[in-house]
């Protein structure tokens, strides 16, 4: 039969001050942790409310008070001015989103894969690549319906005119695009063909900042103006 020894009083001892050493281990570590996890809950605090709420009341504040046109979604009215919102009610469009125009007394935008075209809730392409043999046909579709349309040579049609954007939504399209549109208008509009070029020529968008882009035309921006001058 084996017996268990009875503890001395050395063991007692060091078995108290082994619980007391573990007792005090373990509060230090909830404090540790909790001082940790206040100091993270009040960056996080900090930062929501200087991210989160002052930065975008900032910005908010800086477009309304600076750019406010542009803050407001870039709204045009149909006499070709500028919108401060939704609620003018002769609002037609933004200078940022591409629209459909038809009709041979309009000038026309660039094709768009959005939806049924220029749907700002389906914005997106095609998907199409270079070689697919469904993009090639649809751009030779185009290529002679534009022609047929412009009575101009096949080879004389841009590549905008032929191509959709990206987003389906773009506004803007080459002056060249734009040029050989005037003829067009100009007799469906019956308009002296002068004026219309010298519209064309007076809605071309250089390059921002003398570098960055194209030179554009933003298509809404014209057939408002073309519509003002046929008054």
């Amino acid at each position: 039969m084996t017996t268990t020894p009875s503890p001395t009083p050395s063991t007692i001892a060091h078995q108290a001050v082994s619980s007391g050493r573990t007792s005090r281990s373990g509060g230090a570590t909830a404090v540790a942790f909790t001082r940790q996890t206040w100091a993270g809950a009040r960056v996080l605090i900090a930062l929501t409310l200087l991210l989160g709420v002052a930065y975008p009341l900032a910005v908010t504040a800086v477009g309304q008070v600076a750019f406010p046109w542009q803050a407001n979604g870039s709204l045009v009215t149909a006499d070709g001015g500028r919108a401060r919102s939704l609620a003018d009610d002769d609002v037609v469009g933004s200078a940022l989103i591409g629209q459909r125009f038809d009709g041979p007394e309009w000038f026309h935008p660039r094709p768009s894969e959005a939806g049924e075209g220029y749907d700002p809730l389906a914005s997106g392409g095609s998907n199409l690549g270079p070689l697919s043999p469904d993009l090639l046909a649809t751009v030779e579709q185009r290529r002679a319906r534009v022609a047929a349309e412009n009575d101009v040579a096949p080879a004389a049609v841009p590549a905008d005119a032929l191509t959709a954007s990206a987003s389906g939504l773009d506004p803007e399209i080459s002056p060249a695009y734009a040029r050989l549109q005037a003829a067009r208008v100009a007799v469906a509009r019956n308009l002296p063909a002068d004026d219309v070029d010298a519209l064309v020529e007076g809605a071309i968008r250089g390059r921002d900042l003398g570098l960055l882009g194209e030179p554009r035309v933003n298509v809404l921006e014209l057939n408002l103006a073309l519509e003002t001058m046929g008054r």
